[in-house]
């Protein structure tokens, strides 16, 4: 699928980041007008009432609620890699959960501006990076950028969307786990702190918008959310991570997480709260058991000795690392873990496997 954003590339190279707002990228006529925040003490973003209702599909049994999955990546060889494996298994789940499915098409959202050779294998959008520099680095900014540009260009039939990540492999079929209207549904992390960095977040989440604690412990993924809550809510996300990043103190804070502190403050911004779901996914090798959650995320190394005991920290006798595959992607029949490691991780690895033995012409 081509990238209708082209036009506006040459637009974007010739702004400076502080004038990178919706409107301008867009057009004049966006329906959405906010600007791109400030260096002042707080962050100022017109809120738009969210809708209500929506069109659905009834069967005799329930109201199917369906939602989009979208994944955005760059077309660098750890992130395809990763990208075919999770669009296989999404495949796979959404066949076994039959015609009451709730899970409806997929995206991948590819942001380095052109096409790559597995157009055909995974439906895929191409949008424009951010300008060059303007990350800073910190790659991950393009992710709001390029849903801004997904959201806009393409017309998505659900009324939903799941945001999702490339390192991530679909246990089950996902239910539409939104409650109701004007909510979305989200995993819980541990490590996003609303209350610690409350000096911090109050440039963008000022006092007059309510206490900190509206700030959910939230990321961008994994997220269902509404379709044109999120078309409210992603220009407002690019914007506030674009000026946490150009912000010390808060880059300093928010590190690696930044985006995802930036999309819950957006989240906030935009009066939508989030229902937390801890079943929505593990995270090996932290947790040990699959259980009745729908996604596995695998983040983190596993690295274990040959007796099954985690070596976290130290590179194992046996180990699976994503990064270990950053230039070339796994290979096929990946070595099983020892007795004694944790059902999650030999889930994982078995997935993988699976994957890798089905996917034409793998590892070429």
């Amino acid at each position: 699928m081509g990238c209708g954003g082209t036009l506006f590339y040459p637009i974007l190279i010739t702004l400076s980041v502080a004038l990178i707002t919706y409107n301008i990228i867009i057009s004049s006529n966006a329906p959405l007008k906010q600007g791109f925040p400030s260096s002042s003490s707080s962050y100022n973003d017109p809120i738009i009432k969210l809708p209500r209702g929506g069109s659905t599909i009834r069967n005799e049994r329930k109201q199917i609620r369906l939602f989009h999955t979208a994944v955005t990546a760059s077309d660098s060889v750890y992130n395809t890699w990763q990208c075919r494996v999770m669009y296989y298994w999404f495949k796979k789940a959404k066949a076994s959960a039959g015609p009451g499915s709730e899970m409806g098409g997929f995206t991948r959202i590819l942001h380095n501006g052109k096409p790559d050779k597995y157009m055909d294998e995974i439906p895929t959008f191409v949008a424009q990076p951010l300008p060059p520099g303007t990350d800073q680095g910190y790659v991950v900014l393009n992710r709001p950028w390029a849903f801004v540009q997904w959201l806009q260009q393409t017309d998505i039939k659900e009324d939903y969307v799941l945001m999702s990540e490339p390192d991530h492999v679909i246990v089950k079929p996902i239910p539409n786990l939104v409650a109701k209207d004007g909510f979305g549904a989200a995993f819980p992390f541990f490590y996003i702190e609303p209350k610690k960095y409350e000096k911090v977040l109050r440039k963008y989440y000022p006092q007059e918008r309510g206490p900190v604690t509206n700030i959910d412990p939230i990321g961008n993924s994994p997220v269902i959310v509404g379709k044109e809550a999120l078309k409210k809510i992603a220009p407002t996300w690019m914007n506030v991570s674009l000026a946490m990043k150009k912000d010390p103190e808060a880059d300093k804070a928010f590190g690696w997480v930044l985006e995802m502190y930036a999309y819950a403050v957006s989240s906030a911004l935009h009066g939508v709260s989030n229902v937390l779901h801890k079943d929505f996914m593990i995270q090996p090798p932290w947790d040990k058991e699959v259980g009745d959650k729908y996604i596995i995320h695998y983040t983190y190394g596993c690295d274990f000795d040959m007796k099954g005991h985690l070596t976290y920290g130290k590179v194992g006798e046996w180990r699976f690392d994503k990064r270990s595959y950053i230039k070339s992607p796994p290979p096929k029949n990946l070595t099983m873990p020892p007795p004694g490691v944790p059902q999650s991780v030999v889930t994982l690895v078995k997935m993988v496997n699976e994957a890798t033995a089905n996917l034409p012409d793998w590892g070429s």
